[in-house]
This record gives structure tokens, sequence and C-alpha cells, in this order.
């Protein structure tokens, strides 16, 4: 079935995220909780029980739709089962983040992923024949599924197909078949006239004799034959389907009837259907996720009422190794589906800011500031037809000021938990450069300025442009900063600052719209100046080893391939240089263009050698000169990434080597990196990253 877009596709999309993200976050403080457990406990929930003001933590049901995606990024828009199995393998740390590692042979996740890492390929990693029919038919098939439906508006038979082939690597059976039933739904949501349409149209996607189909149509006969009170059939499903049924810790049918009972109760109700699949108990945040999903699409933005989304502000976060997209907002992760549907259906995307507004109250996790005696509001609004973020603020005279801003980094202790382990880098760098359109509202006085700012981590300073950019009343004008290089920061906020320089108490309002980032970064990191956050370093990731903070030294070791990771993924040309002093073993590293486990490179000591590496699903040296090196002393390496051109240097004891070297099939972008190899030991210091020169 071809893929035709909507004309409302994109607040569509934004609006199934929107309901995903918030029905995860009402379900998760019950999850594993029965009905009668919800009950006894809290009564009848129709509200977050979660009062938390912190950031709602990484959960797997909203980093697995994210990072699977990736897999058409990565290998087009046809991937197969195997090529979902490698993102597996790229973007998931070993042991820790994105997935439930509750044991092999316990969590279908785990012990897929062990699976995969010892050689067992999917589809195999995740079928009956490999795990046996308790494994393979948990729910995390159908879970992870919303984001297919998401790319293949009105097109369930293709979103079925892409589900099922992701599915597959950690799961079979019925539980496949669950993936395949949620995406199609998804899909069908951007037409049907009825949540009952949607799912009644998602069952044709699956196999008309499996268990999932049958019991899913037991419940909608359950329902035509009582529709009062959807109590009446949980007590039904708990009687005939419930956890005791079925093998496992948390079964993809006991928790698919509950979605389907809350599709056929709700009335075409946003708030009733997560309501009824929160209430129904068993795996609450995965059940009240799809179903916010689906009912978030069906019933568009104006369906979701606005005490849902208040506490969100519109920021979600995820636990992968790629730390700076590991802190997201709603609006960016709807771009990346909206991208992927245009491909889907044969044409171009437009082109976003990072933060644009477009959406209809997304405000992309900007929050008001200001020194006036009045309060300072934010809130998306439209002017003049395009989407954008409105800065309003009392009182405000002789350089009192209002704004807003971003966070731009997380400290662990920002999250109301993290037992997925999340770690994160910043989305934002020194000698990267900020722009953005900002107008002061047409009956705004004369002698407003407007300046960004930025707020460093690391020792609380906030860096100022200057001078500030005049505001004309009614015109949009364009201020652009790049941020000034430096050494040492984490930067964690970062902002725009409205001031006044008239004489009058006024009240005022500024607009704000598509405000982006770019450059190449330009800083140095001090060691010293980080500390140990989430079993690593702050601001970095780590795939596998034990890494640790000594002093002004970053030290890995490890029985494997040992890397921990820095930036962003989508850095393209640059330089990166290091300090290190190897300890043990033989290998010791510096990476850039990571683009995940499986894929950058590597310039390395090696026995009496420099070697440049080029990592694809295994390394592979390409280059290599004459180095004699010895533990216990101190090296310089250096390494180059332009086009399809790498150049690396390395020098110490009075020694220099250099390598060039081009790829023909070159990684064009992604971040740095450290590294050793199994049975390694090695200190790393002055870490600096540059534009190329």
């Amino acid at each position: 079935m071809a893929v035709n877009l909507p004309p409302d596709y994109a607040e569509r999309v934004y609006a199934g995220w929107l309901g995903k993200c918030i029905g995860v976050r009402f379900g998760a403080p019950t999850e594993s909780l029965t009905y009668h457990d919800i009950q006894r406990l809290y009564g009848t929930l129709t509200d977050y029980l979660q009062t938390d003001p912190r950031v709602f933590h990484p959960d797997d049901d909203l980093t697995g739709p994210i990072l699977f995606l990736r897999t058409l990024d990565d290998y087009g828009d046809d991937p197969s089962e195997a090529a979902f199995g490698d993102t597996w393998l790229n973007y998931i740390a070993d042991g820790r983040g994105t997935l439930w590692w509750g044991g092999y042979g316990i969590s279908s996740e785990h012990t897929a992923y062990q699976n995969l890492a010892a050689g067992i390929p999917a589809p195999r990693s995740g079928s009956i024949a490999q795990n046996g029919s308790t494994i393979a038919e948990q729910i995390g098939g159908q879970i992870f599924s919303d984001g297919w439906g998401l790319i293949c508006p009105n097109a369930p038979a293709r979103a079925a197909e892409l589900a099922r082939r992701a599915a597959s690597v950690s799961h079979g059976g019925n539980a496949v078949n669950g993936g395949m039933f949620v995406a199609a739904m998804n899909a069908l949501a951007f037409s049907a006239r009825s949540a009952r349409e949607v799912v009644d149209r998602a069952l044709d996607e699956i196999p008309a004799d499996s268990t999932f189909a049958r019991v899913a149509r037991e419940v909608l006969a359950f329902r035509d034959a009582h529709p009062a009170d959807w109590r009446t059939c949980y007590a039904w499903i708990h009687a005939n389907h419930g956890y005791d049924k079925y093998p496992g810790r948390v079964h993809v049918i006991p928790n698919a009837a509950i979605i389907v009972m809350a599709m056929a109760y709700c009335d075409d109700d946003f708030s009733k259907a997560i309501e009824i699949a929160n209430n129904g108990g068993w795996d609450t945040d995965c059940n009240a996720g799809n179903v916010g999903a689906v009912m978030g699409v069906l019933c568009g933005v104006k369906g979701i009422p606005d005490r849902w989304r208040r506490p969100m502000n519109d920021v979600f976060t995820l636990a992968s190794l790629t730390g700076s997209r590991n802190i997201m907002d709603i609006a960016q992760a709807a771009d990346l589906f909206i991208g992927h549907g245009h491909r889907q259906a044969g044409v171009s995307a437009p082109r976003r800011a990072r933060y644009h507004w477009d959406y209809p109250g997304s405000t992309q996790g900007f929050r008001a500031f200001g020194d006036t005696s009045g309060i300072v509001t934010v809130a998306q609004t439209r002017v003049g037809g395009r989407g954008c973020l409105a800065i309003t603020g009392r009182d405000l005279f002789r350089r009192r000021s209002m704004g807003a801003s971003v966070r731009t980094y997380l400290r662990p202790g920002e999250l109301d938990g993290n037992n997925y382990r999340g770690s994160f880098s910043p989305t934002l760098y020194p000698g990267q450069t900020l722009t953005a359109q900002v107008m002061a509202a047409p009956d705004a006085s004369e002698g407003l300025l407007a300046n960004f700012f930025v707020v460093d981590g690391n020792g609380g300073a906030r860096i100022e442009q200057q001078p500030g950019v005049p505001l004309t009343p009614g015109v949009w004008t364009t201020v652009r900063w790049r941020i000034p290089p430096g050494d040492g920061h984490c930067l964690c906020e970062a902002g725009l600052l409205i001031t006044a320089m008239h004489a009058h108490h006024i009240d005022e309002r500024v607009y704000v719209d598509d405000l982006d980032v770019s450059g190449t970064p330009e800083f140095g990191i001090d060691f010293a100046r980080e500390r140990g956050e989430t079993d690593a370093a702050s601001q970095w990731t780590f795939v596998r080893g034990y890494w640790a903070l000594e002093g002004d030294a970053y030290l890995g070791s490890g029985i494997g391939q040992n890397e921990t990771y820095h930036g962003d993924v989508g850095w393209t040309d640059y330089a990166v240089e290091v300090e290190l002093e190897p300890i043990a073993g033989d290998t010791h590293a510096l990476l850039a263009r990571v683009q995940g486990a499986l894929r950058g490179y590597a310039l390395a000591l090696r026995p009496g050698r420099l070697a440049l590496l080029r990592n694809e699903k295994g390394y592979t040296e390409v280059a290599s000169a004459p180095f004699a090196w010895e533990a216990g002393g101190r090296y310089h390496l250096h390494l180059r990434v332009e086009g399809d051109s790498l150049t690396g240097r390395a020098s110490g004891a009075g020694q220099q080597a250099q390598l060039d070297w081009r790829d023909p099939q070159p990684y064009r972008n992604g971040m740095i990196g450290l590294a050793n190899q199994r049975a390694c030991r090695t200190a790393f210091r002055k870490v600096r990253v540059s534009p190329c020169a």
C-alpha cells in the first residue's frame, strides 16, 4: 500500500508522539501493579500520580521507537531484520540503557542482545526456534512499534511489515503480531473515524488464526455484549487471559487484551482511553503509551487536554550511546518521524530549525525567567502564519529583563529517576553558532535589546552575547552569536535575553522563531572539572568497560571493545586530539566520526606502531607507521577528519609519526571517543576539538 501524506500529517504525528509520552509518564508509577493493586493503593487514576517537577526519566518505551528508527537512516528505507539487529549493537550499550536487562532467558531484550553479540543474527536472535515461546512472546514486540505507523500514514500493511522486521530482532510469534498490530493502528488512525474502526482494521494485518487475533476479537465481542462498563470486561480478561494463564514475566497477550479493551471502551476520548489502559494494570506504561500514541493521532492535538501536557513541557529523555541525542523534545521527535514519513512517500521533507514552535502548544522545553516586578511567561503562538514562541513580561524598564531558556545538558539529579542508566552529552558546545529570528510585538516600545546567553554547568558562569541586538517593533530581526571557544565547560543551558533600555514601566511581548545551532565546535575538556555521572565521566557515554575519573585523567579498562563517547553524531569535519598514557595492554585509541559501537574511525597506539583503523562491525587497520611507545609514557594523538580524508599524528618520547588515508566509502559524521581493547588500561587527558585548519 502506498504512503500518502494527509494535509494535517505533521500535526497528527506530533499529537501521536505527544500521546505516547503522556501515556508512558502516566503509566510509569503503576508499572507491574494489577488492577486490584491500583484500586487498593490509589483508587481510580484520572491524572498523573507523579508530581515530581524534575525531567521524566529515560524509559525503554520511548527510547526504543526513536532508536530503532535510525535503522532507516543507516541502511535505507527497506531494511532487513539483520539491519535492525545491527542497530541494536550499534546504539545500545552492553548491559545498560535502552532495554530491561533482566537476565538471559528472562528478559526477551537482554536475551536477544546477547544472542546478537554472540553472532546469532536477527531474526533468529529473537525467534521461538532460538529462545522458546516463553521468552519470544513477551510484550516488547509491541511497545516499540508505534513509530512505524507514524511514518506510514494510511498504509497499515507497510507499517506492519516494518514492525514485523524490527520486532523480530527480539521476539517471535504473538509478540511480533503485537508489534504489527500496534503499527497498523497508528497508521490507520490518520484517517479512521473511530477507535473501534482502528482496532477492527488493524487486526486485518496479522494472522487471523493467531492467539493475538483471537483474544482481541473476544475482547471486542465482550464489549459489544457488555458496553456499559469497562471494568466488567477487565474482570473477564483477568479470569480468562490474566498473567496466570501465560508464561513469563510480561506476556504480550494479557497486555494486548488491556489495549484492545481501552480502545473499545474509550468513546473516542483520549483521556478515557489512557485512563482505562492504566487502571487496567499489568504493564501500565507500555499499555497506556501504545494507546496514547494511537489516540493522539486519532484525536489530534485539540483532543489532548492541556493538563496532560503542562508537566512534560515537551521534554523527554532517552538512554542510548549517542548522548547529545538523549535529550529531546516532542517536536524534535515528531520532526524525525515526519522526515521518514516523507521518505516513505517519496517526497521531500521541509527543513525545520532545531526549535521552530510550529506545533500547537509546543514549548520545546523552553521556560520563562525575568528580573521584572511582574511575571514572565512563554507560550507557543502564531504570528503572520508562522509558529513561534511568545515571551511576555510585565513592567519592563531601565535594564530590567525577561527571557526564555532551555536545558542543553542534564545532570542525574535533574531526572525524577534513572533506572535505565541514561547518560548525556550536551546539545550545544563552545565555538558553535546560535541563530534566531526575533521580533518585538508591533505595539512594543523602542529600546528593546536581544542577546543570546549560555550557562557553564562546570562553574555556573553565564556567558552573554555582547552587545545586544536592537529590536524594531513589528520587524523580524536576525540575532546571531558564535559562542566563544573555551576549555573546561559543560554548556547546560542556552537562552535569549530581552532587556528594556527605556525608562517607562511597560508590559512587553517578543516573538522568537527558527532558533538553530550550526558550526563546528571548538573546545577543550578538562577532566579535573568533570565528575562521575552514571558510571562514566560527566558529558560522556560508554558502550563497555570500566571508566572512572582520577585527578585530571579519565581512565578506561575492560575485557572487550572498551569505548566512551562524547559530542553529537551530526558533527562532520573537525580535528580531535588527546594526551594519553598507556598503563597496560597493547591498544590505546582516539576515536572520530563515531556513529555508534559498529561504525567510526580510530587512531591507535598498537604494538610498535601508530595505526589508523576503520570500524565496520569490527576494526580493520587501514594504515600504519612505525612508532615505538611504552607503558607509562605520555603521548599526544591528533586525528583530523575532513571529507573523505583522514590525517593522524602522534608524538611523544622524542618521536613523531603521521598517517594520511582516504576512505573510498567514508563515514561523513559522528562523535568523538576514547578507547582501548581487552586487558588494556589507559589514562586520557586534555581532549580538544577544533575546526579543521
